[in-house]
């Protein structure tokens, strides 16, 4: 343990030295990543799936915040769907202006989510978006989040209905668009996934916020739990597919990563609990202090010691 807690204050050295790089760093292959998943699952626009947009595309974002990296991504999705389907593109359109109005007028800082959901989706751990956006952030986060999940699954549903969408002759116009918007919105699979990560980044945000001991950990293991209860009940209910291996793994490597998030940010010594309280004019405050857990690194000092001959033969040291 101690040999962690060393560790860990070195990454946190480390990351305070060369904190403006790993961000870049961060952002590129956050856009990288982004790039290479639309080309991947909606490369429609021949031009765009060269190796070498995402990679140059990825470069530009390392230089650019959260909200103009999902700014560019949006544009770059909206560029494949037009190679497509013009009604599909305005559908999309519509729905990014009513969420960057409703929402991120009023709330920006989390445009990242919509970007992480989707590429972890793609990666097939998509269960610990909502126990790490439980453990650090706050309940509106529900919106980018079940944001992030409609997108992956619209993506999915224009990557296996390429063939309908470019159909021009099939249907008029109004009954394309009306059939378009029917089939994203009743996906039931969509909807289980929207409600299981709602729910669990509720119970996530609840529960750590409770004065008890290993609040968080215990967070992490109930909202694992209320993804794969919301998950099962789905699937009774809805007769939605689920692949039982995936989920099962994607769910245990998820609490893994949780854990290890919950190691690197909230290691504290429940051990040391104090509490105390104190008053003034107004109120009496009642304290619960947990020391964190810090260790600092050994210092390791060697002395040399040096030794010679002396004239007889004899050692000194």
């Amino acid at each position: 343990m101690t040999g962690l807690l060393v560790f860990k204050d070195k990454l946190k050295f480390f990351y305070g030295k060369y904190d403006r790089y790993i961000t870049m760093l961060i952002k590129f292959l956050l856009g990288f990543l982004a790039f290479t998943m639309l080309n991947q699952n909606i490369g429609f626009m021949t031009k765009l799936k060269n190796p070498l947009v995402p990679l140059l595309l990825g470069l530009v974002c390392s230089w650019l915040p959260y909200g103009a990296i999902t700014f560019l991504a949006a544009v770059f999705m909206l560029t494949h769907l037009y190679a497509i389907s013009l009604e599909m593109t305005l559908i999309a359109l519509a729905f990014m202006l009513i969420i960057g109005i409703l929402y991120y007028g009023f709330q920006p800082g989390d445009s990242f989510l919509l970007l992480v959901t989707p590429i972890l989706f793609w990666f097939k751990i998509p269960y610990m978006v909502p126990l790490l956006v439980g453990l650090s952030g706050g309940l509106t986060c529900v919106i980018p989040v079940s944001t992030g999940v409609f997108l992956y699954y619209a993506m999915q549903y224009v990557k296996q209905n390429a063939g309908v969408l470019t159909n021009e002759t099939s249907v008029d116009l109004v009954q394309k668009y009306a059939q378009i918007i029917n089939s994203l919105l009743s996906n039931q699979l969509m909807l289980v996934m929207v409600a299981a990560f709602a729910i669990s980044i509720l119970v996530v945000f609840l529960i750590r916020n409770l004065s008890i001991d290993y609040a968080w950990m215990f967070a992490i293991i109930a909202g694992t739990v209320t993804q794969l209860g919301v998950i099962f009940i789905g699937d009774f209910v809805f007769n939605v597919s689920v692949p039982m291996v995936q989920l099962i793994l994607g769910a245990v490597l998820s609490v893994l990563l949780a854990g290890v998030y919950d190691f690197m940010f909230f290691s504290v010594d429940y051990s040391r609990t104090e509490y105390t309280q104190f008053e003034d004019d107004d109120y009496y405050y009642y304290v619960k202090a947990v020391p964190k857990l810090t260790v600092s690194a050994p210092d390791v000092k060697v002395q040399k010691i040096s030794i010679k001959k002396s004239s007889k033969g004899t050692k000194t040291l």
